[in-house]
């Protein structure tokens, strides 16, 4: 009895979120659909989901784009547009840092993927999307989503300079997140 009690209380409990529209307005403008990948990254995703859910991701930056490699965001405490951009990239949420959620999912082109430091339990609010494959990251950074449509606006996102990619100038922004079911 208890188990079916178990199994009834799965049922009722509400759906993971199965994806991320983003609204991104700069040198890009549209919208990138992704597909959130909760079978492969459950807590990755939750954490994801959530922020985007709380309006966390609304205003925030590309702080990072390495052409030919990948466009990075995500950061909800440094990476607001409007705000001083020499930090963005260093910060994360409130939300504690999550335990890597490794996979055998490659990084081909639209993967989306949690950016962390040195640490692989170290990733956070912040996440890239792959502009082209990066096989050499299979396996050393979770795998949190692919996009589904808009790899066009993706392709059009501001680059950054130097080897570290940091964007120059006005970056373009994350205008608006919102979670898809």
């Amino acid at each position: 009895m208890r188990k079916l009690a178990a199994v009834f209380a799965l049922a009722a409990s509400p759906a993971l979120a199965t994806g991320l529209q983003i609204e991104v307005e700069g040198e890009a403008n549209g919208t990138i659909t992704i597909d959130l990948l909760e079978d492969v990254a459950p807590k990755h995703v939750e954490q994801i989901a959530a922020l985007a859910a709380e309006g966390k991701y609304d205003g925030v930056v590309f702080h990072r784009v390495i052409d030919g490699f990948m466009a990075q965001t995500g950061d909800v405490q440094f990476g607001r547009i409007g705000e001083d951009m020499r930090r963005a990239g260093t910060g994360g949420s409130d939300r504690p840092d999550l335990p890597a959620e490794f996979s055998d999912v490659p990084y081909d082109r639209g993967i989306v993927g949690m950016a962390r430091a040195q640490n692989p339990n170290s990733a956070n609010s912040q996440f890239f999307i792959m502009f082209a494959p990066g096989h050499f990251l299979n396996g050393q950074y979770t795998v949190v989503g692919k996009v589904t449509a808009g790899m066009d606006v993706v392709d059009q996102i501001k680059r950054g300079k130097g080897q570290n990619g940091s964007v120059v100038g006005k970056p373009d922004v994350m205008k608006k997140v919102t979670v898809t079911e």
